[in-house]
């Protein structure tokens, strides 16, 4: 403030001086009008929602309902650019001279299968090509994200983008997704990308406040895909690069829909839909058991089987109503939407519901300024059936596959006390008292907002501000009564959870455009601030009494509470410079700091420099035949390196210390993980090549990327010395390579008035290598030890026991016949001896994934979609055979042939401990979605089109996997766990009707 008064005269003197200049520049503009309609070139029809755009200013527009437009702009008289593009067409870009009469500019424009003239937002807040990109960009536009049926946007973008491997990892209706880009980034961290919507960094963690089995909801499940206009994803370091320390696993942006001036349209769109499960388990249903488990006697006695199957799934349902009212004039614009979702699981008794509002208003002032404000509210809630397994012994599916399936399910009809169906000793639930007397939920109330002003003070010159905020609360209970047949919790069981996460991001970005000569030059400059606040808290309370239900009264009482901040700073510099519409050079630097790392190691800098070659744009190419068939030949290469936060907490360089109490007095005790001031963030480094081609007036076309990508100073649990008196320590030691190559193609192979066939082929390969591992091997928790980071062998491999073989490849049996494990030697019989050997049994990473997708369009009306996706080369460790084959339990049909005395009795316990056994090949092809439309018109609705949707999702999975889904993942979103089957909810077939009316 001494500072500050000395000079208030000189600050005063500097705003008048402003105001004076923008004054006199606005006495110098006039209103200018330009006015038109836009078709589609194939078949004449109006296109709605095309951009209209005058260079240079703040000034746009967009085409409503009839496809015509009315631009009024405040400028000066003189010569500008009017710039038309609407998502999948090739831009339209006409010189326009106002001079205060009115303008007509009418436009046709024709789709372009590969998009390479579509403008994208790489981060910087300055609009680009993707023909001007050294680096792949994919976007989904919302039309493409129609007649999915998802529930939500992560889950609708499956088979659409090349080089990703989505796969949900849980049928249940709000199941986690798990979204890879080029392969796994990280080992202890997360490996799901940055997501950000409309400029908002916002949270997609995956938290289990209460014990599901592994299955967690993440909260890109808040998000109303009904919302979404178009979607990029940028998927390598090299393009990430601008993104900094946050981006090392790829990015999303994820843009909304805006108003446009007209009048108000107001859209309604209701879908119903039925769930159910696709496949059943083959269950046991031999009439007879074993009388006992000694190995000689054969004694049988009949039994009557259930199928707990048809017992634990339901034929599900659910609906989804969206509403919204957009319009506007020429300098306001608004967006409202509403939507409710209510959707049942396939596991009786389970659910979940969202609902969603949304407001976004943008305002023009004058040429000068222009604020954009959005708001989205969502409040959602589940029923959940707890599955167990991974960590505790109770749920329902975990009761299922441990339970001997002759004994009767039901409970007793007087006492209404459920049986036990598990073998005498190892006790599980009863599947079907966890559905009907265990009481879990989820509730989250959220808040996702933003506030954008855009400058504009001279021609070509921006600046941009951007205020994000994403706040959410989320809320778990989960109750199990007392006297139950849970093992763990027969004298009661409750928890309360809770999750406050507040994200919030202040971006500041300047882009100037300048021309000289030949030359092109695009300037941006910025700085970034954002915090990451993270308030969680929870009791667990035991021994209940019979008559409460709430934590606090348990005997037993466990309380945890955790707080955490995380401040990041980042600055960037990027010039691009462009020749002749044909040489693009971009160059990059970023500079973050995070207050998760010490200060010899806070400071980061992140490279990137990508150059394009668009050989097309040369004069021998364009003048030849050969530029009449191959119209655009782009080549491309780009460098980059990204960051990643996500594999150490905010305050993990610290050694920590825990609470105890000590006779009643207060103490504190080292926590076992020692702190290490110097590490430092995981490190990505890429290298890229490309070429993209478009044919026949831009009808076919194809994209192809190389990507060679290292990941050093990976963060691992180094086991320590007992005599430190810690455990483990993070530090920077692990490497990892991700190689591989993406491919789509794209056509319009038939291109009429009335008939239209899209196609697109993705086909995408990676191989992941992990490095630098202590002691060469690091085992993972949520695949009980089985799973495990090894030395030069891909993330997240099986590492378990396998079988004993002779030197020609056969099984090594025991003197009794039956196989057995391996181990370190053999004795003088040559049987196995010495301790047990562990080696990489399997792989659960795919050789290579694809996807088909073609839509046909018929007349004006009628439209067909149809989408294959393919994965191959993937094994799946299935858990849920190896428990139900085995003869304590013996409820899947594996364990059969022991029974009718095909095999010698005791096989079943035999083959139980040896873990090669029980790896399956995952490879599938399923058929993602299948969907027919068809425009119904009516007169009593003002003949305007009311759509009419049949669509259906995970109708057919060709496969030979013996367990419900090779997707599934019992793991839920572990970046190191993956395909891992253990009673996970299976993925359901959905089949939903809908319609789409807007007037």
């Amino acid at each position: 403030m001494k500072y500050f008064l000395p000079h208030l005269k000189e600050v005063r003197v500097l705003a008048a001086l402003l105001i004076l200049c923008f004054g006199q520049a606005a006495l110098a503009q006039n209103t200018q009008t330009i006015k038109g309609v836009i078709r589609d070139a194939r078949n004449k029809q109006a296109i709605i929602g095309a951009v209209v755009r005058l260079s240079g200013t703040t000034t746009a527009t967009a085409t409503g309902a009839n496809g015509d437009y009315t631009l009024n702009a405040r400028v000066a008289n003189g010569n500008y650019t009017l710039s038309i593009t609407y998502v999948g067409y090739r831009p339209f870009s006409r010189q326009v001279t106002l001079n205060q009469n009115p303008v007509t500019v009418n436009a046709e424009l024709s789709e372009d299968a590969l998009s390479l003239d579509e403008v994208v937002v790489t981060g910087t807040g300055a609009a680009i090509t993707k023909k001007q990109l050294g680096n792949a960009i994919s976007t989904v536009s919302a039309r493409e994200l129609e007649n999915s049926t998802a529930t939500s946007v992560d889950q609708a973008l499956a088979g659409k983008i090349a080089g990703a491997q989505i796969s949900q990892n849980s049928g249940n209706p709000a199941g986690g997704i798990s979204v890879r880009l080029r392969g796994n980034s990280t080992i202890s961290g997360s490996s799901d990308p940055l997501y950000i919507i409309d400029g908002v960094i916002v949270n997609n963690s995956s938290s289990e406040l209460i014990d599901l089995g592994g299955y967690s909801q993440n909260r890109l499940v808040d998000i109303n895909p009904a919302d979404i206009d178009r979607i990029e994803i940028i998927k390598g370091a090299a393009g990430a690069a601008i993104y900094g320390s946050r981006a090392s696993n790829g990015v999303v942006q994820i843009f909304t829909k805006r108003g446009r001036s007209g009048a108000p349209v107001v859209s309604l769109s209701s879908q119903f839909r039925s769930n159910s499960i696709r496949k059943k388990l083959e269950f046991n249903d031999y009439p007879f058991r074993f009388a006992n488990n000694i190995a000689t006697d054969l004694t049988q006695v009949p039994v009557e089987r259930y199928d707990l199957q048809d017992l634990i799934f339901r034929d599900a349902y659910g609906n989804e109503t969206n509403v919204s009212v957009s319009g506007g004039s020429d300098n306001t614009q608004y967006y409202m939407s509403g939507s409710y979702l209510g959707n049942q699981g396939i596991i009786d008794r389970s659910d979940f519901q969202r609902g969603t509002a949304r407001l976004r208003l943008d305002q023009r002032f004058n040429n000068l300024f222009k604020v954009s404000l959005g708001l989205n509210y969502t409040l959602s809630g589940s029923n959940e059936i707890p599955n167990g397994g991974i960590n505790e012994a109770y749920g329902a599916l975990t009761g299922f596959i441990f339970g001997n399936n002759f004994a009767n399910p039901h409970a007793n009809q007087t006492t209404g006390i459920y049986p036990s169906l598990a073998p005498a000793g190892l006790l599980r639930t009863n599947p079907l008292e966890a559905i009907n007397r265990f009481d879990f939920g989820q509730k989250t109330s959220r808040l996702i907002g933003d506030f954008q002003l855009s400058i504009t003070p001279v021609k070509n010159l921006s600046v941009n501000y951007t205020l994000g905020y994403d706040n959410s609360t989320q809320l778990a209970t989960g109750f199990i009564p007392v006297g139950n047949t849970s093992p763990s919790y027969s004298t009661g069981y409750a928890r309360r959870a809770d999750r406050n996460a507040l994200l919030m991001n202040n971006d500041l970005n300047v882009n100037y455009k300048a021309a000289v000569g030949a030359f092109e030059f695009s300037t941006s400059a910025g700085a970034t601030a954002q915090t990451e606040r993270i308030r969680s808290s929870g009791i667990t309370g035991t021994q209940l009494s019979p008559v409460s239900q709430v934590a606090s009264s348990g005997a037993g009482l466990v309380v945890t509470d955790t707080r955490s901040t995380l401040n990041i700073l980042g600055f960037y510099a990027q010039e691009t410079i462009g020749f002749k519409n044909k040489i693009y050079l971009t160059g990059a630097l970023r500079n973050d700091v995070a207050s998760s790392f010490g200060q010899d190691n806070r400071w980061q800098y992140y490279p990137k420099i990508s150059g394009t070659y668009l050989l097309s744009e040369e004069g021998f190419w364009k003048n030849s035949s050969i530029g009449s068939a191959v119209s655009t030949l782009k080549f491309r290469a780009s460098y980059g390196q990204s960051g990643n936060l996500t594999a150490i907490g905010a305050y993990d360089r610290f050694t920590n210390y825990n609470p105890v109490s000590l006779s009643g007095l207060p103490g504190v005790s080292p926590a076992p993980l020692l702190g290490n001031a110097s590490v430092k963030p995981e490190r990505q480094t890429e290298k890229e090549v490309g070429v993209d081609a478009s044919f026949l007036n831009d009808r076919f076309g194809f994209e192809f990327s190389y990507y060679d990508k290292s990941v050093e100073d990976l963060l691992l649990g180094v086991n320590l010395r007992p005599s430190t008196g810690y455990t483990t320590q993070f530090q920077n030691i692990g490497n990892m390579t991700n190689k591989g190559f993406e491919l789509m193609v794209r056509g319009i192979p038939v291109q009429r008035e009335r008939l239209k066939w899209n196609a697109s082929l993705i086909f995408s390969k990676n191989k992941n290598k992990v490095f630098d591992i202590p002691g060469g091997l690091l085992t993972f928790p949520g695949g009980f030890g089985q799973v495990a980071a090894v030395e030069g062998y891909p993330l997240g491999a099986f590492y378990a026991t396998s079988f004993a073989r002779n030197p020609d490849g056969s099984l090594l049996l025991t003197p009794a016949g039956f196989p057995q494990r391996e181990t370190a030697g053999r004795n003088a019989a040559g049987q196995p001896s010495g301790t047990i050997v562990n080696r990489v049994i399997g792989d659960p990473n795919p050789k290579w994934t694809g996807s088909f997708i073609n839509e046909l369009i018929v007349g004006k009306d009628l439209s067909f979609r149809v989408q294959w996706d393919a994965s191959y080369g993937a094994d799946v460790f299935n858990f849920t055979r190896r428990v139900g084959d085995r003869d304590l339990y013996g409820g899947l049909a594996g364990y059969e042939p022991e029974l009718r005395g095909e095999v010698a009795k005791g096989t079943s316990a035999a083959l139980f401990s040896i873990m090669e056994n029980w790896i399956e090949d995952g490879s599938y092809l399923k058929l993602r979605e299948l969907s027919a439309s068809y425009n119904l018109r009516l007169k009593s609705l003002m003949n305007k089109p009311v759509r009419v949707t049949l669509s259906g999702r995970n109708l057919l999975s060709i496969d030979n996997y013996k367990g419900w889904d090779p997707e599934t993942n019992a793991a839920g979103q572990s970046g190191a766990v993956r395909g891992f089957d253990f009673v996970e909810v299976p993925i359901p077939r959905t089949i939903a009707l809908g319609f789409n009316y807007s007037f």
